[in-house]
């Protein structure tokens, strides 16, 4: 045999030997990350008394929080809990039950639970949530945190289970080796619950809801590849001022706020991956809002987090 055969194939079966190896470690990699402790120092809950004995204000703040805040996109309106990742090869999400029925995970929850769990994306035991939006719901005022647990406390008990988590052996190796963060990861834990502002369509209250968009448009909000979403999925648009910006078609609030709703952008194209479900329930006030700030955001590079 040729000497530049045998090197070749020496060559490729180090490579394999090697792939091998990282995949092996990878995976080990993963599944530490995925039981580690998430040491949190929790400040007291004042918030507690309101979800005990809420009024109705409370209950009817909570259900809009809910349902136009992104919960309801992956447990469901019953709070039941439903799959929102299946990309058939591997990647399996579902949400769990949340409600107070059959198979809830909340059940036995303390305020401390639900604090821990929404805004640091940590489980009851320590160990973090792979997928959780508590980057979005870090920034929760204490009335409005009240509101959503109250709300999920008072749904109707409807029949789930615990969440399903199977990942993909390429996104399992992408978390072991930190080119996927879980929920935990992304969160300034040191940050206190941010302060009630008045609801107005003006860039302040407008910075206070598109908190939710950060989960996948990213800190800066300017797009990007959606972290521990399928290879296929679109990447998120770029949401800040200047060239090569999403923003540019909407030049007003009238027709942002028509996307929101009808999930088109002005030129009748469908958007193909955004939680419209819940966005399409933003009320007038908080949706022109949101446009008031993102016109006021620092313009980035496509990408920049």
């Amino acid at each position: 045999m040729k000497r530049w055969v045998k090197w070749t194939l020496g060559a490729l079966g180090a490579l394999l030997v090697a792939a091998a190896a990282a995949a092996v470690v990878g995976t080990q990699l993963a599944e530490r990350k995925s039981q580690r402790q998430v040491r949190l120092n929790l400040q007291p809950v004042t918030w507690a008394t309101a979800v005990a004995a809420p009024d109705a204000a409370t209950l009817k703040r909570g259900k809009y929080l809910f349902n136009s805040r992104g919960c309801a996109e992956c447990h469901g309106s019953n709070g039941a809990g439903r799959e929102f990742i299946n990309d058939g090869k591997g990647l399996r999400i579902a949400a769990p039950n949340i409600s107070p029925g059959e198979g809830s995970v909340v059940a036995r929850y303390t305020p401390e639970d639900w604090e821990r769990t929404v805004r640091h994306g940590v489980k009851p035991d320590g160990r973090p949530v792979f997928i959780m939006p508590s980057e979005d719901y870090n920034r929760l005022t204490d009335d409005d945190l009240a509101a959503v647990v109250a709300y999920a406390k008072s749904l109707p008990p409807a029949k789930g289970s615990a969440a399903v988590v199977e990942l993909s052996l390429p996104v399992r190796l992408m978390y072991g080796y930190d080119a996927i963060q879980d929920a935990a990861q992304k969160i300034d834990h040191s940050l206190p619950p941010s302060r009630p502002i008045p609801a107005a369509v003006n860039a302040e209250h407008g910075a206070y809801v598109a908190n939710m968009c950060i989960g996948c448009h990213g800190p800066g909000l300017s797009g990007g590849k959606i972290p521990g979403t399928p290879p296929d999925w679109a990447a998120a648009a770029n949401l800040t001022p200047g060239q090569g910006s999403a923003l540019a078609r909407y030049p007003d609030a009238g027709r942002f706020v028509a996307m929101l709703r009808s999930g088109k952008r002005p030129d009748g194209t469908v958007i193909t991956v955004m939680p419209f479900e819940s966005l399409r329930q933003l009320n007038d006030v908080d949706a022109r809002a949101v446009y008031a700030y993102l016109k006021t955001v620092p313009a980035r590079p496509f990408g920049q987090r």
